[in-house]
Protein backbone atom coordinates (compact mmCIF):
# COMPACT_ATOMS: atom_id res chain seq x y z
CA UNK A 1 0.00 0.00 0.00
CA UNK A 2 2.83 2.43 0.91
CA UNK A 3 4.26 2.00 -2.54
CA UNK A 4 0.99 2.66 -4.08
CA UNK A 5 0.69 6.46 -2.34
CA UNK A 6 1.76 9.37 -3.96
CA UNK A 7 5.34 10.58 -2.52
CA UNK A 8 4.65 14.29 -2.48
CA UNK A 9 8.66 14.50 -1.55
CA UNK A 10 9.20 13.66 -5.18
CA UNK A 11 7.39 17.08 -6.39
CA UNK A 12 9.67 18.56 -3.47
CA UNK A 13 12.43 16.80 -5.01
CA UNK A 14 11.56 17.78 -8.93
CA UNK A 15 10.73 21.94 -7.80
CA UNK A 16 14.43 21.86 -5.80
CA UNK A 17 16.11 20.29 -9.37
CA UNK A 18 14.47 22.78 -11.71
CA UNK A 19 15.15 25.47 -9.67
CA UNK A 20 18.76 24.45 -9.44
CA UNK A 21 18.81 24.48 -13.87
CA UNK A 22 16.98 27.45 -14.15
CA UNK A 23 18.81 29.67 -11.82
CA UNK A 24 21.98 27.57 -12.75
CA UNK A 25 23.66 26.41 -9.30
CA UNK A 26 22.56 25.25 -6.12
CA UNK A 27 23.26 28.41 -4.07
CA UNK A 28 20.85 30.51 -5.64
CA UNK A 29 18.90 27.67 -5.58
CA UNK A 30 18.83 27.83 -1.96
CA UNK A 31 18.44 31.33 -1.80
CA UNK A 32 15.42 31.20 -3.63
CA UNK A 33 14.12 28.19 -2.10
CA UNK A 34 15.43 29.98 1.27
CA UNK A 35 17.20 26.33 2.24
CA UNK A 36 20.79 25.93 2.88
CA UNK A 37 23.40 24.93 0.18
CA UNK A 38 23.95 21.98 1.65
CA UNK A 39 20.94 21.07 1.97
CA UNK A 40 19.96 21.16 -1.75
CA UNK A 41 23.18 19.54 -2.87
CA UNK A 42 22.19 16.48 -0.52
CA UNK A 43 18.87 16.51 -1.78
CA UNK A 44 20.03 16.31 -5.43
CA UNK A 45 22.12 13.71 -4.71
CA UNK A 46 19.87 11.69 -2.86
CA UNK A 47 17.83 12.29 -6.04
CA UNK A 48 20.37 10.57 -8.10
CA UNK A 49 21.04 7.90 -6.11
CA UNK A 50 17.23 7.08 -6.04
CA UNK A 51 17.53 7.35 -10.11
CA UNK A 52 20.69 5.63 -10.57
CA UNK A 53 21.63 8.17 -12.72
CA UNK A 54 23.53 11.28 -12.81
CA UNK A 55 21.77 14.82 -13.30
CA UNK A 56 24.75 17.16 -13.43
CA UNK A 57 28.23 17.23 -14.59
CA UNK A 58 29.93 19.16 -12.06
CA UNK A 59 32.86 20.98 -11.89
CA UNK A 60 34.37 24.13 -9.62
CA UNK A 61 33.22 26.64 -12.31
CA UNK A 62 30.42 25.25 -14.01
CA UNK A 63 27.57 23.09 -13.32
CA UNK A 64 25.69 20.80 -16.46
CA UNK A 65 23.28 18.92 -17.08
CA UNK A 66 23.90 15.68 -18.14
CA UNK A 67 21.54 13.80 -21.10
CA UNK A 68 19.62 11.83 -18.47
CA UNK A 69 19.23 15.06 -16.62
CA UNK A 70 18.09 16.99 -19.78
CA UNK A 71 15.48 14.83 -20.00
CA UNK A 72 14.25 14.48 -16.45
CA UNK A 73 14.45 18.23 -16.54
CA UNK A 74 11.66 18.85 -19.48
CA UNK A 75 9.83 16.22 -17.85
CA UNK A 76 9.42 18.03 -14.50
CA UNK A 77 8.83 21.03 -15.77
CA UNK A 78 5.77 19.75 -17.45
CA UNK A 79 4.65 17.74 -14.40
CA UNK A 80 4.75 20.47 -12.13
CA UNK A 81 3.06 22.73 -14.98
CA UNK A 82 0.88 20.10 -14.59
CA UNK A 83 0.31 20.14 -10.80
CA UNK A 84 0.22 23.82 -10.83
CA UNK A 85 -3.05 23.95 -13.71
CA UNK A 86 -4.70 21.37 -11.44
CA UNK A 87 -4.58 22.83 -8.36
CA UNK A 88 -5.64 26.68 -9.71
CA UNK A 89 -9.04 24.56 -11.93
CA UNK A 90 -9.70 22.64 -8.25
CA UNK A 91 -9.42 26.58 -6.68
CA UNK A 92 -11.63 28.13 -9.27
CA UNK A 93 -14.72 25.47 -8.85
CA UNK A 94 -14.21 25.51 -5.75
CA UNK A 95 -17.75 26.09 -3.15
CA UNK A 96 -17.21 29.00 -1.44
CA UNK A 97 -16.96 28.08 2.37
CA UNK A 98 -14.82 29.10 5.43
CA UNK A 99 -14.41 32.32 7.73
CA UNK A 100 -14.36 35.51 5.47
CA UNK A 101 -13.11 38.53 7.51
CA UNK A 102 -13.44 41.79 5.98
CA UNK A 103 -12.49 45.11 7.43
CA UNK A 104 -14.92 48.03 6.64
CA UNK A 105 -14.95 51.80 7.39
CA UNK A 106 -18.17 52.12 9.79
CA UNK A 107 -20.29 54.71 7.24
CA UNK A 108 -19.79 52.20 4.25
CA UNK A 109 -20.98 49.38 6.73
CA UNK A 110 -24.17 51.24 8.05
CA UNK A 111 -25.29 52.28 4.73
CA UNK A 112 -23.98 49.98 1.75
CA UNK A 113 -22.86 46.86 3.49
CA UNK A 114 -24.91 45.63 6.39
CA UNK A 115 -28.14 45.68 4.39
CA UNK A 116 -26.97 43.25 1.78
CA UNK A 117 -24.72 41.17 4.42
CA UNK A 118 -28.00 39.05 4.36
CA UNK A 119 -28.02 38.32 0.74
CA UNK A 120 -24.54 37.26 0.69
CA UNK A 121 -24.63 34.70 3.16
CA UNK A 122 -27.58 33.04 2.09
CA UNK A 123 -26.12 32.97 -1.71
CA UNK A 124 -22.88 31.37 0.22
CA UNK A 125 -24.54 29.80 3.24
CA UNK A 126 -21.01 27.81 3.99
CA UNK A 127 -19.62 31.00 4.65
CA UNK A 128 -19.03 33.02 8.10
CA UNK A 129 -18.36 36.45 7.76
CA UNK A 130 -16.23 37.84 10.31
CA UNK A 131 -16.95 41.51 9.62
CA UNK A 132 -14.66 44.39 11.43
CA UNK A 133 -16.15 47.65 11.58
CA UNK A 134 -13.42 50.68 12.10
CA UNK A 135 -11.90 53.68 10.29
CA UNK A 136 -8.44 53.06 10.62
CA UNK A 137 -6.70 51.90 8.36
CA UNK A 138 -5.16 48.21 9.30
CA UNK A 139 -2.29 46.09 7.76
CA UNK A 140 -4.63 43.39 6.30
CA UNK A 141 -1.81 40.47 6.97
CA UNK A 142 -1.39 41.21 10.60
CA UNK A 143 -4.99 41.42 11.36
CA UNK A 144 -5.70 38.80 9.39
CA UNK A 145 -8.00 40.45 7.06
CA UNK A 146 -9.14 39.17 3.60
CA UNK A 147 -11.04 42.32 2.21
CA UNK A 148 -10.69 45.90 3.56
CA UNK A 149 -13.16 48.51 1.78
CA UNK A 150 -10.70 51.69 1.68
CA UNK A 151 -12.27 54.79 0.84
CA UNK A 152 -9.89 57.99 -0.41
CA UNK A 153 -6.70 57.77 -2.37
CA UNK A 154 -4.97 54.29 -1.79
CA UNK A 155 -1.27 54.29 -0.45
CA UNK A 156 1.89 52.57 -2.49
CA UNK A 157 1.52 49.09 -1.45
CA UNK A 158 1.41 45.48 -2.37
CA UNK A 159 -2.55 45.30 -2.19
CA UNK A 160 -4.90 44.61 -4.79
CA UNK A 161 -7.87 47.06 -5.65
CA UNK A 162 -10.83 46.53 -7.01
CA UNK A 163 -12.77 50.17 -7.19
CA UNK A 164 -16.55 49.99 -6.24
CA UNK A 165 -17.30 53.51 -7.23
CA UNK A 166 -16.65 56.81 -5.95
CA UNK A 167 -18.43 59.03 -2.82
CA UNK A 168 -18.82 62.69 -3.09
CA UNK A 169 -18.53 64.79 -0.14
CA UNK A 170 -21.08 67.27 1.16
CA UNK A 171 -20.29 70.13 3.74
CA UNK A 172 -23.40 70.11 6.51
CA UNK A 173 -24.17 71.89 9.38
CA UNK A 174 -27.69 71.48 10.98
CA UNK A 175 -30.33 73.69 11.46
CA UNK A 176 -29.95 74.41 15.29
CA UNK A 177 -26.05 75.09 14.88
CA UNK A 178 -26.53 77.78 11.89
CA UNK A 179 -29.50 79.74 13.61
CA UNK A 180 -27.09 80.33 16.59
CA UNK A 181 -23.49 80.85 14.53
CA UNK A 182 -25.27 81.81 10.94
CA UNK A 183 -25.00 80.42 7.45
CA UNK A 184 -21.53 80.72 5.80
CA UNK A 185 -21.96 82.61 2.46
CA UNK A 186 -18.45 81.94 0.76
CA UNK A 187 -15.54 79.51 1.67
CA UNK A 188 -13.58 82.55 3.67
CA UNK A 189 -16.82 82.90 6.11
CA UNK A 190 -15.55 79.39 7.48
CA UNK A 191 -12.79 81.47 9.45
CA UNK A 192 -15.56 82.66 11.58
CA UNK A 193 -17.12 79.17 11.96
CA UNK A 194 -16.08 75.70 14.43
CA UNK A 195 -15.46 73.02 11.58
CA UNK A 196 -15.40 69.54 12.85
CA UNK A 197 -12.38 67.38 12.05
CA UNK A 198 -11.35 63.71 12.06
CA UNK A 199 -9.30 62.30 14.26
CA UNK A 200 -7.33 60.23 11.95
CA UNK A 201 -4.42 61.08 9.07
CA UNK A 202 -6.07 61.77 6.14
CA UNK A 203 -4.26 61.31 2.74
CA UNK A 204 -5.65 64.97 1.35
CA UNK A 205 -5.27 67.25 3.97
CA UNK A 206 -8.19 70.10 3.86
CA UNK A 207 -11.77 70.85 2.94
CA UNK A 208 -11.25 71.60 -0.99
CA UNK A 209 -13.38 74.76 -2.55
CA UNK A 210 -13.44 76.77 -5.79
CA UNK A 211 -12.06 80.38 -5.32
CA UNK A 212 -13.12 83.09 -7.70
CA UNK A 213 -10.84 81.94 -10.23
CA UNK A 214 -12.19 78.59 -10.40
CA UNK A 215 -9.17 77.18 -8.47
CA UNK A 216 -9.36 74.97 -5.60
CA UNK A 217 -8.18 75.80 -2.68
CA UNK A 218 -8.12 73.93 0.27
CA UNK A 219 -9.32 74.90 4.43
CA UNK A 220 -7.79 73.20 7.13
CA UNK A 221 -10.65 72.59 9.88
CA UNK A 222 -10.61 74.10 13.14
CA UNK A 223 -12.59 73.31 15.86
CA UNK A 224 -13.32 72.23 19.34
CA UNK A 225 -14.72 68.25 17.77
CA UNK A 226 -12.94 65.63 16.26
CA UNK A 227 -14.33 62.51 15.17
CA UNK A 228 -13.16 58.43 14.73
CA UNK A 229 -15.14 57.74 11.55
CA UNK A 230 -18.07 59.30 9.73
CA UNK A 231 -20.89 58.28 11.55
CA UNK A 232 -19.51 59.84 14.12
CA UNK A 233 -18.84 62.96 12.18
CA UNK A 234 -22.76 62.85 11.17
CA UNK A 235 -24.16 62.95 15.15
CA UNK A 236 -22.03 65.53 15.74
CA UNK A 237 -23.27 67.30 13.11
CA UNK A 238 -26.94 66.21 14.09
CA UNK A 239 -25.83 67.62 17.43
CA UNK A 240 -25.31 71.04 16.15
CA UNK A 241 -21.91 70.85 17.73
CA UNK A 242 -20.09 72.38 14.04
CA UNK A 243 -19.57 72.10 10.78
CA UNK A 244 -18.43 68.64 8.83
CA UNK A 245 -17.48 67.85 5.93
CA UNK A 246 -17.93 64.09 4.68
CA UNK A 247 -19.27 61.22 2.78
CA UNK A 248 -22.90 61.80 1.11
CA UNK A 249 -24.17 58.99 0.36
CA UNK A 250 -24.60 58.49 4.06
CA UNK A 251 -26.21 62.04 4.99
CA UNK A 252 -28.98 61.57 2.46
CA UNK A 253 -31.77 60.78 4.67
CA UNK A 254 -30.77 63.95 6.84
CA UNK A 255 -30.88 66.06 4.28
CA UNK A 256 -33.98 64.79 2.54
CA UNK A 257 -35.50 64.95 6.08
CA UNK A 258 -33.80 69.12 6.58
CA UNK A 259 -32.32 67.47 9.88
CA UNK A 260 -28.75 68.73 8.14
CA UNK A 261 -28.37 71.72 5.40
CA UNK A 262 -25.93 71.41 2.54
CA UNK A 263 -23.69 74.69 2.78
CA UNK A 264 -21.58 76.19 0.08
CA UNK A 265 -22.29 74.16 -2.80
CA UNK A 266 -21.52 76.78 -5.33
CA UNK A 267 -18.13 76.43 -4.07
CA UNK A 268 -17.99 72.28 -4.53
CA UNK A 269 -14.96 71.85 -6.92
CA UNK A 270 -17.17 68.07 -7.37
CA UNK A 271 -14.12 66.26 -6.41
CA UNK A 272 -14.83 62.54 -5.56
CA UNK A 273 -13.40 59.94 -3.16
CA UNK A 274 -12.87 56.43 -4.72
CA UNK A 275 -14.04 53.27 -3.20
CA UNK A 276 -11.76 50.39 -3.10
CA UNK A 277 -12.05 46.52 -2.07
CA UNK A 278 -8.38 45.90 -1.75
CA UNK A 279 -7.20 42.10 -0.91
CA UNK A 280 -3.56 40.60 -0.45
CA UNK A 281 -2.75 38.80 -3.84
CA UNK A 282 -0.05 38.32 -6.07
CA UNK A 283 -2.78 38.17 -9.37
CA UNK A 284 -3.12 34.29 -8.93
CA UNK A 285 -6.49 32.42 -8.26
CA UNK A 286 -7.81 33.95 -5.04
CA UNK A 287 -9.81 31.73 -2.87
CA UNK A 288 -13.10 30.98 -3.55
CA UNK A 289 -15.14 32.52 -0.57
CA UNK A 290 -12.87 36.02 -1.13
CA UNK A 291 -13.48 35.74 -5.26
CA UNK A 292 -17.20 35.08 -4.01
CA UNK A 293 -17.42 38.33 -1.90
CA UNK A 294 -15.38 40.94 -4.49
CA UNK A 295 -17.71 39.44 -7.12
CA UNK A 296 -20.71 40.18 -4.91
CA UNK A 297 -19.45 43.79 -4.16
CA UNK A 298 -19.22 44.74 -7.73
CA UNK A 299 -22.69 43.73 -8.81
CA UNK A 300 -24.61 44.97 -5.40
CA UNK A 301 -22.42 48.56 -4.24
CA UNK A 302 -23.03 51.45 -6.54
CA UNK A 303 -21.75 54.12 -4.98
CA UNK A 304 -21.80 57.62 -7.54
Amino acid sequence: MAASRIDTNRLGEMDVFVRVVELCGFSPAARALRLSPSAVSKLIARLEARLGTRLFNRSTRKLALTAEGNIFYERCVRILADVDSAEREAAAGAVPRGRLRVNCNTAFSQWMLTPIVPEFLARYPEIMLDLVVSDVVVDLLQEHADVAIRVGPLANSSLIARKLGESKAIVVASPTYLQRAGTPQTPADLANHNLLGFGFSRLIEGWPFLDENGQVVRIAPQGNALASDGDTMRRLALAGVGIARTARFHMEEDLAAGRLVPLLEDYSPGEAEPIHAVYVGQGGVLPARVRAFLDFLAEKVRVR
